[in-house]
Order: structure tokens, then sequence, then C-alpha cells
């Protein structure tokens, strides 16, 4: 068989055209795959969920065919335990499924804060703004014998606290401060003119 009744051949072009419909469904075939692998065309709206619940949060975004991941945690008092505070990404933001959403939760504790060296060493003044820079919360003040406004103690939940002792930042701060010492109790100025009318009276009457 010459060459030219070999391409003429109706096996050669079956098997040509056989290939040809092989090459064009494999083509076909990943091109469905890479659509369905990369989600070509989709888009999710992220929803705002800062402020929210965890538990509500999860079921909002897997609902989505969102994954929700906790990255991190901070604290306000404000805020309820567990409540989200921030989000990435950003509340409507465009994003396949699938897609992970990092979360920031606010925390269950306070953080603590180890307590400055204030008792018995500075004024009531500088006390209090040592404290305010450092993220403690003032309560009352509790009034002491002492020098007026020197700060002899520290009280926190109702006992009192050492320098260095971790408390909660959330916690109340209570100063022990001296009050004024130099000036006369009214109770014995008033037994003073009461002494002072009384000889009065006596000198008087003889």
């Amino acid at each position: 068989m010459s060459l030219k009744e070999k391409l003429l051949s109706p096996i050669i072009w079956v098997n040509l055209l056989l290939m040809l419909l092989v090459m064009i469904a494999l083509c076909i075939g990943v091109w469905i795959w890479l659509g369905n692998y990369t989600h070509h065309g989709e888009e999710i709206e992220v929803p705002n969920v800062e402020g929210k619940l965890l538990g509500d949060v999860e079921y909002t975004l897997e609902m989505l065919d969102l994954q929700p991941i906790v990255v991190d945690s901070t604290y306000n008092r404000s805020m309820p335990s567990g409540a989200i505070m921030t989000q990435l990404p950003k509340a409507g933001s465009k994003v396949k499924s699938g897609r992970e959403i990092y979360l920031t939760i606010n925390s269950h504790q306070s953080p603590t804060i180890s307590l400055p060296d204030i008792a018995d060493n500075c004024s009531l003044r500088e006390a209090q703004d040592r404290l305010r820079q450092l993220g403690f919360r003032l309560g009352p003040i509790e009034e002491v014998d002492g020098d007026k406004d020197w700060v002899y103690g520290v009280k926190c939940m109702g006992r009192t606290v050492m320098a260095g002792e971790r408390v909660p930042a959330d916690a109340a701060i209570t100063l022990l401060v001296g009050g004024n010492q130099d000036e006369s109790d009214p109770d014995e100025l008033g037994e003073g003119e009461e002494n002072s009318n009384s000889q009065t009276d006596i000198f008087d009457y003889d």
C-alpha cells in the first residue's frame, strides 16, 4: 500500500477524529474543574458581625459557606464577653465561598495590671495620675489619719493590696489618703466656746 493510499484510509481518519474528540473533552474537563476549584465568578458579601456574640456569628458565617477563625482577644468592660470586636475582611467585602473570616473577640476575663509603688510614696494627685496612665479605674478615696493628701495605702475589692501585686484592670482602686489634721476639731471648738461663756457668766455674777 502506497503512502497516498494509507493517508486516505478511513481507519487513520477515524483515529485522528477520536484523538481530536479526546483532546476537546480533556480541555472541557480541565476548564470545568478549574472553575469549581477557584469558584470563578462567585461572590459572597461578608456580613457585619462586630458586636455580635461568637456563637451567633459562627452560625451566620457557616450558613454563607464562610469559615470563622478566632485569631485574637481583647477586653472591653462595656461589651459582653464573647462579643466580636473586629473582623477581617471587613463587612461588605466580596469573597468566595470557603473564605476564612478572622475574628477578634472580647475576652471573658479582665486583664490584670501590676500595682505601682504609690503607698506612702506619693501625693494623691501624683498617685491618681500614675494609676490612670496605667489603665486603672479609680473609686472614691478613703480618708485616714495622717498628712493631708498623702497616700498611705491602696485597697482593691475590699482588701489592701501591695506594690507589684496584679489586680483586675476593671476593679475600682480605693486610695487611703490622709485627712487635714491641721484644722481644729469642730467639737473641740464648740466645747471651748461653751467653757469661755461659762467663765464669763461666773465673773459677771460675782
